[in-house]
């Protein structure tokens, strides 16, 4: 059965973009290193990043070697999607690690974003998406360019 409209809402509109997480309650210091550790998980990418020999330790180096990842997941649309989320939340996580003041805030949408000491807010998954289309702009460039805010 063919259904016109409903075999081209999806090259349409396309696949959602991001990732949204809602807390549930105010546990103070470990909801939020669960947060971290939700935040930090990113299988997809820590497995396509294995299969390259890439050691994924939340480190700046690490955002480096994932820029000269051949891109072969740009082919795969599903793929393409959640490796964005995923190279988004490890980017925020190498950041909340390694830029003073850094944290993960949550907006009241459920978007996971880093906030810096100067109150302004990176929306890391966005970036993420950008690089796993495109490439650009490069993880560790992305990364430089905030911790000098």
């Amino acid at each position: 059965m063919k259904i016109p409209f409903a075999a081209h809402w999806r090259k349409k509109d396309g696949p959602a973009h991001g990732v949204a997480v809602f807390p549930t309650g105010d546990d103070g210091d470990e909801s939020e290193s669960g947060l971290v550790e939700l935040l930090s998980e990113c299988e997809l990418l820590r497995s396509q990043a294995d299969d390259a020999g890439v050691e994924l330790d939340e480190s700046v180096r690490s955002l480096e070697a994932l820029d000269q990842l051949v891109p072969r997941w740009r082919e795969d649309e599903d793929t393409l999607h959640w490796l964005g989320n995923d190279a988004g939340l490890y980017l925020g996580s190498v950041m909340v690690r390694h830029v003073s003041g850094a944290t993960w805030v949550i907006w009241d949408n459920g978007q996971p974003v880093v906030r810096l000491e100067s109150g302004r807010d990176i929306d890391v998954v966005e970036a993420g998406h950008e690089w796993a289309a495109s490439g650009a702009p490069e993880l560790s460039q992305f990364y430089a360019e905030a911790a000098e805010s």
